[in-house]
């Protein structure tokens, strides 16, 4: 596996990058029995306008089977998005793009919001150190769950 930058505004890259994102929201979408998540319903001209930082994972074949996305400040990274294809989950792609954004991070604090029934990706965030920061629901019937690395952060949150 070979990550590197990529942009959705790179053609054919745009297009196979929205196709992965709507194949890996629509896992999400079956896990959590919601399909309004809003990246699983963008267009390529939606995912293009996005102001993110995209990375993504290659395979042997130099198919692109996993990305992820986050907007950044001088304190905090926010990790957007973490899509993996379907036919590449359970291989460590996620994991492994996940840490690159946490090296990528330094000193600062990390967040990200997943699904509240999404339990791969919860499981995922929670082994790499994040801390749960709360549960909200988004839209009447669609919760997340949110999460703050390092998870020391989780308190400070919390409590503030």
């Amino acid at each position: 596996m070979v990550i590197s930058e990529i942009s959705p505004a790179t053609d054919p890259l745009g297009p196979e990058l929205l196709a992965l994102q709507h194949a890996s929201y629509a896992v999400e979408a079956e896990i959590i029995g919601d399909d309004r998540i809003p990246p699983l319903h963008e267009t390529l001209d939606d995912l293009r306008a996005q102001p993110l930082i995209w990375l993504g994972a290659f395979d042997d074949d130099d198919r692109l089977a996993g990305a992820v996305a986050w907007a950044e400040t001088g304190t905090e990274v926010d990790l957007d998005r973490l899509v993996v294809h379907p036919r590449a989950l359970r291989q460590g792609i996620g994991r492994a793009l996940v840490k690159e954004v946490m090296t990528r991070a330094a000193e600062r604090g990390i967040v990200v919001s997943t699904g509240q029934g999404n339990a791969p990706a919860r499981a995922l965030y929670e082994r790499l150190g994040f801390g749960l920061t709360d549960e909200i629901e988004v839209i009447p019937g669609l919760w997340i769950a949110r999460y703050a690395y390092p998870a020391a952060a989780t308190r400070e949150r919390a409590s503030s």
